[in-house]
Order: C-alpha cells, then sequence, then structure tokens
C-alpha cells in the first residue's frame, strides 16, 4: 500500500458536544450510518465536493486508511493534489475517544477531519465517511456532521465455522471485505472442510494450500481484519505427548510465518467418554469431565506459555470448550475456571447450540460459570442442521439483549454455506457488537438489504419482499425463533377479515402484493444486487417466481368465481395448481450437508394462503 507522508497540518475539529445544532446549521437529517455510531450529529450544511482536494496526512497515517479515502474519493470523482477542500487523515487531535478503534470525525466548510484512536480507527472514520455522501445537484457533498464514535465489544465479526461444502477463496475474500466494511474486525478461519485444521491437523500444509491462507491473511490485514486460525486437534490429540504439543506449536508457526498473529484451540463437537492414547489415562486418569477439563487446559496453557507468550504481536489464546451450550457448573467448568490461564479467551454459543435469545443474565451467569467474560459464538444464520434443510436465513439479527456488551468481550456470527446471503445478518451482527444499546433491527435490517442492493431502491424493496419469504430461523428443536414471512402473514391475516366482513375489494390489494412477489427474482436479477447473492439465492428466486405467479393466479380465479365466471375460475384453478406443483418442484443446489431439497419459499404461511384460497372458489 502506498503511504501519504505529507505533514499533518492541524489539529482534528470536532464539536465539543455533539447535540443537536441550531438553524444556522440545516441540512436536513444526516444519511443512516452503520454501525450505530455512539455519538453523531449535524454540524453545518452539507459540503459541496469539489473535483479535487488536498488530503494532508503524516507519518501516523494507516495506510489502508488512506487508500481506502483515495479510492472513495476517486469513486466519486474527485482528484487528490494540493489545493481544494482539505481532508486530514491521522492519529492527533483532543476529541478523539480513549477507547482502541475509536475515532472523531467531523465535516464543515473549513474541511473533513479523521483522527483515530489507531489505525482501524482511522479506517472505521473512512468507512464512516463514505456514508455521509449525498447526492448534490449533478455531482456530490458531504453531509456536515460530526462523529466521535468506538465500538461496545472488543471482537466483532464471522467464524467461518458450520459443516458442508466449503466457501470458495472467493467467498471467504469478499467477506473479509465485508467485515471491514461493517467495521468488524475478527475473522476465525475454523473451515471444517479444511482437513489439515481438524483430521489432519498434525500434518503441515501443502505449499499450494499455504499460499493461498497467505493470501487470506494479506487480505484480512488490508481491512484491519484479524485472522484467527483455529486448530482443533481434540479428535486425535494425545494431550501428554510432547510431540502432539510440539505439532500444535509447529502447525501454529507455519501460519505465523505467513502473518497470522491470533490463533485458537478449539474442542467444540468432541467427546469427553474415552482417550485417544493410553497415555493420557495415566496422566488424567479415567475419562470424564474433570480429566478432560484437566487435560485441555494442561494443553491450552502450555501453547500459551510455550508460543503466544514467545512470539511477538500474537493475541491471547482463544478456545471453544466441548461444554459450549449452556450455564450449568460442572467438573469440567471448575477445572477451566480454576486453572486455565487468565489471558485464554472462553467461546459460548448460548443456552443452546442455537439460541432463540441470548439475554445478560445468561452472560453474567456464564461469565461467573467460566470465571472471565466470555465470547459469544452465535449460531445464526448458520444453516448446516436438518431444522434448517432447504432454507435461506435472511431474518434481521434478532433476540440478543441490549447490555450484553458489559459480559461479552465479542460476538462472532456462524454463517450459512451460502456467503453472501449471509451479509445480511452478519450486518446486524457487527451492528449490535458495535452499539448494543443503539441497536435496533427494524432499523438495521433494511440497510443490510440496501447494502446488498447496491443503493438499488426498486430492487432493496424487492429484496425486502423476497426476505420475507425467508424469514423463518429455525433453532435445533421444532419451533422456531423468528416467524415465517411476517409480512404476508399480517396481510392475509387482514384480507381474511375483510372477505370474511364481505369486502370483495380485498382481492386487489392483496393481489398487489402477490405481484411484488411474482416479479421480485425479476427485479433482483435485472438490478444492482451483488451477483454472488443472485447466484447462492438462484433456486429460492426461481420458486418465488413460481408462488407468487401462483399467488396471483388464485386470486384471480376466486374474483371469477365471486363473479359467477365459473368456467374461468375452473381454468385459472388449474393454472395454479400447475404453478404450484412446479413451485414445489424447484431444488436447491449442492450446497449443504443436507444435500438437495426442495427450495423452501413462504413454507407455512404462501402454500397454506393457496390452499384456503383454492378452497373458496
Amino acid at each position: 500500500m502506498t503511504r501519504h507522508r505529507a505533514l499533518f497540518a492541524a489539529v482534528v475539529t470536532v464539536a465539543a458536544t455533539l447535540t443537536a445544532a441550531g438553524p444556522a446549521a440545516a441540512g436536513g437529517a444526516l444519511p443512516v450510518v452503520s454501525p450505530t455510531p455512539q455519538q453523531i450529529s449535524r454540524t453545518s450544511a452539507d459540503v459541496p465536493l469539489p473535483s479535487s482536494i488536498a488530503l494532508v496526512t503524516d507519518s501516523t497515517t494507516d495506510p489502508a486508511a488512506a487508500d481506502l479515502l483515495t479510492s472513495l474519493l476517486h469513486d466519486h470523482g474527485v482528484t487528490t493534489g494540493r489545493h481544494g477542500l482539505t481532508i486530514r487523515l491521522g492519529s492527533t487531535g483532543r476529541d478523539v475517544p480513549e477507547q482502541a478503534e475509536g475515532y472523531a470525525l467531523s465535516v464543515s466548510r473549513a474541511g473533513i477531519t479523521i483522527a483515530g484512536r489507531d489505525g482501524a480507527g482511522q479506517y472505521y472514520g473512512v468507512q464512516t465517511l463514505r456514508q455521509l455522501f449525498v447526492r448534490s445537484g449533478h455531482g456530490w457533498a458531504v453531509a456536515g456532521a460530526a462523529v466521535r464514535d468506538w465500538p461496545d465489544m472488543a471482537l466483532r465479526g464471522s467464524i467461518e465455522g458450520f459443516y458442508g461444502p466449503p466457501w470458495t477463496t472467493a467467498d471467504r475474500l469478499r467477506q473479509l471485505a465485508f467485515l471491514g466494511e461493517v467495521k468488524a474486525n475478527t475473522y476465525i478461519y475454523s473451515a471444517k472442510d479444511d482437513t489439515y485444521l481438524r483430521a489432519r491437523w498434525r500434518d503441515p500444509y501443502p505449499a499450494g494450500e499455504l499460499g493461498t491462507l497467505g493470501q487470506l491473511v494479506r487480505s484480512a490485514a488490508a481491512h484491519h481484519v484479524e485472522f484467527t486460525y483455529a486448530l482443533s486437534p481434540g479428535v486425535s490429540i494425545c494431550f501428554s505427548s510432547p510431540s502432539d504439543v510440539a505439532a500444535v506449536e509447529a502447525k501454529f508457526q507455519s501460519v505465523y510465518d505467513l502473518g497470522v498473529r491470533s490463533f485458537s484451540l478449539p474442542f467444540d463437537d468432541i467427546s469427553y467418554t474415552k482417550w485417544n492414547c493410553d497415555a493420557d489415562q495415566a496422566a488424567f486418569g479415567a475419562p470424564g469431565q474433570a480429566a478432560a477439563g484437566t487435560a485441555q487446559v494442561s494443553l491450552l496453557n502450555a501453547i500459551t506459555e510455550k508460543f503466544v507468550k514467545t512470539h511477538d504481536g500474537v493475541r491471547p489464546l482463544q478456545t471453544v470448550p466441548t461444554e459450549y451450550s449452556d450455564l450449568k457448573d460442572s467438573p469440567y467448568k471448575t477445572e477451566l475456571r480454576e486453572h486455565l490461564d487468565p489471558s485464554v479467551v472462553v467461546q459460548w454459543t448460548g443456552t443452546d447450540v442455537v439460541p432463540p435469545s441470548v439475554t445478560t443474565d445468561e452472560a453474567a451467569q456464564v461469565s461467573t460459570v467460566y470465571g472471565r467474560k466470555v465470547f459469544l459464538w452465535d449460531n445464526y444464520p448458520v444453516n448446516d442442521y436438518e431444522q434448517s434443510a432447504g432454507r435461506l436465513l435472511l431474518a434481521p439479527y434478532a433476540g440478543r439483549e441490549a447490555g450484553l456488551s458489559q459480559y461479552l468481550n465479542g460476538i462472532v456470527a456462524n454463517p450459512m454455506n451460502q456467503e453472501a446471503a449471509s451479509e445480511v445478518a452478519e450486518f446486524g451482527a457487527a451492528d449490535f457488537a458495535w452499539n448494543d444499546a443503539g441497536y435496533s433491527p427494524a432499523r438495521s435490517w433494511p440497510r443490510a438489504l440496501a447494502r446488498l442492493a447496491g443503493g438499488d431502491a426498486r430492487a432493496s424493496a424487492a429484496l425486502t419482499v423476497f426476505a420475507d419469504l425467508e424469514h423463518l430461523a429455525p433453532t435445533f428443536g421444532p419451533t422456531p425463533w423468528q416467524p415465517q414471512a411476517p409480512v404476508l402473514a399480517a396481510r392475509a391475516a387482514e384480507f381474511w377479515q375483510r372477505w370474511t366482513a364481505g369486502d370483495r375489494h380485498a382481492i386487489s390489494d392483496l393481489r398487489g402484493y402477490a405481484v411484488r412477489i411474482r416479479d421480485a427474482a425479476g427485479v433482483i436479477r435485472g438490478g444492482r444486487v451483488q451477483s454472488a447473492f443472485v447466484t447462492e439465492a438462484g433456486p429460492w428466486l426461481d420458486a418465488t417466481a413460481l408462488w407468487g405467479e401462483a399467488l396471483v393466479t388464485r386470486l384471480d380465479a376466486l374474483a371469477a368465481s365471486s363473479r359467477g365466471d365459473h368456467a374461468r375460475a375452473s381454468r385459472l384453478t388449474a393454472r395454479a395448481d400447475d404453478l404450484v406443483t412446479r413451485a414445489q418442484a424447484v431444488k436447491t443446489g449442492n450446497t449443504n450437508r443436507w444435500g438437495v431439497r426442495q427450495a423452501l419459499v413462504g413454507d407455512g404461511v404462501l402454500d397454506t394462503l393457496l390452499v384456503q384460497l383454492r378452497e373458496r372458489v
């Protein structure tokens, strides 16, 4: 990257108090910024963006932030030189928040200043500036605003921890860029398809695969994302074996040499009812909860002492305990609480593998049980389990209580096998982890869909209709924690209420929404929606078009029947029946470990409505 080294000529000028400005600063409502800033206010009218600006930097300027800012300006038709509106980017300024990754941003006719507590803070300040650009005639302006902002949680991002067909390198590179865009700083590489992480954890990577990992590590750094390498030796390790401990160190060293500075040793999805070697029986006693805890602690503490503390720049070691989804104390948890090095970060999935909610009381309890703040591995929107078979999970990030930042040191979302589609829920998770008190699913979700649509308003509206039909969020049990198609369900309920009361105009109102369902796929495919999402969602889009056409046709049949035109009603009924059959025949690709299934669209709501309409024709 190019480091800009011009003199940082002036101090940051950010309003001391960020209260609403008076009439002189009027400029309308500010653009919505995501994640929700801690403090933001309008302080001046919008500032027209000239064709050239003077970019002032110094030796503290973060290269990634400078490159992002330069690219952002060029995308808006602006060149950088020595003349024009001054933009200052660096770390100096009395109003910069004290918190790590914090930043202060000021926009006025006197210039634009972005100052970060550190390099990440500068980068995030530029990401906020990106969202303050507004149209002004045939050109652009920047909304006059002052921002002081910082994250509530230290760790924010995603964990690629699902089972089934893996992400491609292109998927992972896109994910890393996305995480940087939403001010998330963590990507945990725990890919179940990487045999060198689990089944063959002792074996060194072939040169080609090591090169690919290096590419991902470099991309992560370019977006201020920490690449965490998660090695899972629990399936075969002999905890008491010095050679196995050395093998863990050697594997970590191989990726440390690529630039990795964050490491995890997960022990999820393994058994503690048997040992992998006889020596562990002698060292730790009969297998069981306490013995497993003792063995795991011995390895985690050894790696902390022999690797983490002896290598420059390495972050605290992370782990996923074998008991990762409950609050109950146990001999296993007692071993970790009493003997695990206090620097080790412990992950937890909530009160279930896929919890319907996570509360502050639960987080406080589990922090007591493990003797430290925990790191939430949130199994949403992952769709690698049977209850999610045939589904995309596009509901908002919800059910997580404000105040969790007091008890959690971070949240990582476990995504779907479909990377681009996962960004909808991940957007909300990043928003929540940044500012949990200011988070609103109702505000964040439309922003996530608008981002996916590339700012295309018509495509955003179509995505909102489509996402409603993919709204169901299952758990491991029979009851989902987010309902299916709540908007369509409400419209259907209103329709039946009006129809029962004799209001025949109800058909036209519901038909209007049915047309939107029918046309959504075409609008999404024809708009500026992210191409990777369009490809991933292909089967569900195909099915949506058929289901929507069936609903339009069924309503037309009911209208014909109500007019006494029974011949037309019969023809339309037959056509709708055929469309339903075709919709039910649409299959997913082989993109999940549950294999090829029916592509489910609004199931339980849309199909039920079609049956009810047919009964009344």
